[in-house]
């Protein structure tokens, strides 16, 4: 069927004259005087009587035209003059783009009203034309005869310097720039869907944001301290952030972001962290946590920022640490360790018996402040962040280590707060004390050094009934073995059972002697399993008065009876007594060390003027000089003089004579005499313990080279290497030339054999 016809028989010229005149009514605001269904009918009839190109062409013509003098009247008019008065050239900008947005709005209008009319053409005649509907018509004549040079750059340096004004500090009116934005973004210069903004506005406007900001972060590096800049920078990014999301395009914003990263942040990082009286220490120091916090969300933009503030945080927190070693290591802690050399000057000194531990206290308490206090920072400013924590950690564990006392501190701290620092303290603070010093104990990289000084104080406690809390001592050890393993404290363990046992013996010898006749000296004895104990197996040398020696007679006799097979061996230099004394004025109970006991034994049948010569008590006692001459000490030159040394002085000789001291006073009815606490060694000391570690470590790499080897048979050198370094790491971190020797030492026992390769072994069985 043919088409209907519209109206009376057509006419081209008549219908385009009508309908022209009609579109510029449109284009002019008249148009609510017009008929839609005339017009509509007009376009209709044109393409119906195949003169669709002819409508076509004409409303583009028409179109082009109306754009051309929107152009020539609304927008080349309002160009900026080149003022440099700013505030008259963002005037004059805020016209330019709020007369491109008036345009636009105005074509855009003309542009749906004509697309109402010419529906039955771009249905039937576009597509087949292959040419763009009205709709699409309009965007390229759009950008064709509107978005040009000079029009287009014009737009473009306005747009770039509203941003500057903002940037600046200055006001300007947002919308009239998103007005201007949303143009460039609604129209699209190819097929792939590139916009104006994105091919005119974007490149420009990062190129230009590059410069400015690389000059904005030399500027604020040199004019602002270090949490100025944060502060300043963190802003940028919000503003920037902001700006993007309000009027340019939120397509802009990471790439927008990283100019920022590259430019503001990364170059500067490091300088701003380093400042000097501002930069991460300051922060630290100050407790400055919301700076600290900026300055991590920073870091964590760029790629660099993490490790660059790992390296800051470790360089600071070794530098304190060495500050804190040099303070404890300052002065050679072997000179002034004995307390019985410690002369008292007058109130306020410390107690002789806290003097020769204080340093390694203090290094523990110095070093627990500023692990809280960067724990503090951690949790508070960097959220907790893993690779900070490892970072911590590493740098703690870097300058304990190099303190080459930290093992022997760490357990004199705990010595100190398990004797006498958890009196008064409720439980939760107990654990709380305890907890930190494991904090500490982690970072110990020789873990058998520590073992070694723990072991030695906690058997002098435990002798010595110093424990101030059987509990702590046990929550203690329960924690050391989580931490290391049930190896690491079984002979601690065994020391403990050690005590309980032997209190059930001495309980059972006193009650077997009260049925017998009862000895003139009442012992309390401890019955220590030789290898669960870290003391010299080899008996004090020492001659016992009579009584004494009928006492441990007696002791053994009873014990022997209980258990066949077994050899006592005194060790009376670990032991004390509690001995009543009569002196001119009244009686003291007096506690010395079993050895003074002795010393003061010799006295008790003198006359008041007779003397022995420190010949004729070495003869009596056969006690080894250097402890005769400490217990002589303790005696007769410390704070309680039960015994008088002629002529007088501090330090004992050979030459010296002794008399006991029946003028001694006291207003104390119980005097300890000679108690000596643990003390940080001195350098002879240290030496010892030192090469005792070491040929322990031989035996233990020995143990573990050979268990190794039973169980693998064959092993490449490398691989054994390896092996035994992943097993003893727990304890200290062997050197590979230390295995290497003790490999060659067990092939000359013949425990291993080299291959002919002489990369690897074999195991004899």
């Amino acid at each position: 069927m043919a088409p209907r016809k519209h109206g009376p028989d057509f006419s081209l010229s008549k219908t385009w004259e009508d309908l022209s005149k009609n579109i510029r009514e449109i284009q002019n605001h008249n148009a609510s005087n017009l008929s839609f269904e005339e017009n509509h009918r007009y376009a209709y009839n044109m393409v119906l009587y195949k003169h669709g190109e002819t409508l076509y062409n004409g409303v583009r013509n028409l179109v082009i035209e109306n754009l051309e003098t929107l152009a020539g009247e609304e927008i080349v008019p309002t160009f900026p003059t080149g003022t440099s008065d700013p505030s008259m050239q963002n005037d004059e900008e805020d016209v330019l783009l709020k007369a491109l947005r008036k345009v636009w709005d105005d074509h855009r209008s003309n542009m749906v009203r004509l697309g109402q009319i010419l529906k039955y053409m771009d249905r039937s005649y576009t597509k087949d034309a292959n040419v763009p509907d009205t709709h699409n018509m309009g965007l390229q004549l759009f950008l064709d005869h509107i978005i040009k040079p000079p029009i287009k750059d014009h737009l473009v340096s306005a747009i770039l310097s509203q941003v500057r004004h903002e940037r600046d500090g200055e006001s300007i009116h947002r919308s009239t720039v998103k007005g201007c934005v949303d143009v460039f973004l609604s129209l699209e210069v190819d097929r792939d869907g590139t916009t104006v903004y994105k091919r005119d506005l974007e490149p420009v406007f990062l190129s230009e944001s590059q410069d400015f900001y690389e000059k904005e972060g030399k500027r604020l590096l040199h004019s602002c301290d270090g949490p100025e800049f944060l502060r300043l920078a963190e802003e940028r990014f919000e503003a920037e952030a902001s700006r993007t999301n309000h009027y340019l395009s939120s397509q802009t914003t990471q790439p927008l972001l990283q100019v920022l990263k590259d430019n503001l942040l990364t170059p500067h990082l490091e300088s701003v962290i380093s400042k000097e009286n501002s930069g991460l220490d300051a922060m630290v120091d100050n407790s400055q946590f919301d700076h600290l916090s900026r300055l991590f969300r920073l870091c964590r933009m760029v790629p660099t920022g993490i490790p660059c503030l790992q390296a800051s945080l470790k360089k600071s927190i070794i530098r304190r640490g060495r500050e804190i070693n040099q303070v404890s290591l300052g002065d050679d802690l072997g000179d002034a360790n004995d307390a019985e050399d410690v002369k008292e000057k007058g109130k306020g000194k410390a107690k002789a018996s806290a003097l020769g531990i204080q340093p390694a206290v203090t290094w523990v308490q110095d070093v627990l402040a500023l692990k809280d206090k960067f724990d503090i920072v951690w949790q508070n400013s960097f959220q907790s962040n893993r690779e900070l924590e490892i970072t911590l950690n590493d740098a703690f564990g870097t300058f304990v280590n190099q303190n080459e006392k930290c093992s022997e501190f760490i357990s004199l701290f705990i010595d100190d707060n398990l004797r006498r620092g958890i009196k008064g303290k409720t439980d939760l603070e107990v654990e709380a004390i305890l907890d930190k010093t494991i904090t500490i104990f982690r970072f110990i990289s020789e873990k058998d050094v520590f073992e070694r000084y723990y072991k030695g104080h906690l058997a002098k406690r435990l002798l010595h009934s110093r424990s101030a809390s059987d509990d702590a001592e046990h929550n203690m050890l329960t924690k050391l073995k989580i931490e290391c393993g049930v190896q690491f404290t079984q002979k601690m363990e065994g020391m403990f059972n050690d005590m309980k046992i032997s209190a059930d013996t001495t309980k059972s010898y006193l009650d077997h002697v009260s049925k017998t006749t009862a000895p003139e000296i009442e012992l309390s004895v401890t019955v220590m399993t030789s290898n669960a104990w870290p003391m010299t197996n080899n008996p004090s040398a020492c001659i016992l008065p009579s009584q004494m020696d009928k006492a441990c007679k007696s002791f053994e006799q009873f014990y022997h009876s209980k258990h066949s097979g077994r050899r006592l061996d005194w060790q009376l230099n670990l032991g004390n007594a509690d001995v009543h004394v009569r002196f001119q004025d009244r009686s003291h109970e007096l506690n010395v060390s079993t050895l003074a006991l002795v010393i003061l034994l010799l006295f008790e049948n003198l006359g008041d003027d007779e003397t022995l010569s420190y010949s004729d008590i070495k003869g009596a006692t056969s006690i080894e000089p250097d402890e005769l001459k400490r217990q002589l000490q303790s005696l007769a030159c410390a704070k309680y003089k039960v015994l008088r040394k002629h002529p007088s002085g501090r330090d004992v000789k050979e030459s010296d004579t002794f008399s006991f001291n029946h003028a001694f006073t006291c207003p104390m009815k119980k005097v300890k005499i000679g108690t000596i606490s643990n003390k940080v060694e001195n350098k002879e000391e240290r030496k010892e313990t030192l090469e005792r570690i070491d040929e322990e470590r031989r035996y233990q790499t020995d143990a573990c080279i050979v268990r190794i080897m039973k169980d693998r048979k064959h092993m490449k050198h490398n691989d054994l290497v390896n092996q035994v370094t992943a097993q003893l790491t727990s304890k200290f971190s062997p050197e590979p030339m230390l295995i290497k020797k003790r490999i060659e030492h067990l092939i000359e026992k013949e425990y291993l054999e080299r291959c002919e390769d002489r990369k690897s072994y074999n195991y004899l069985a």
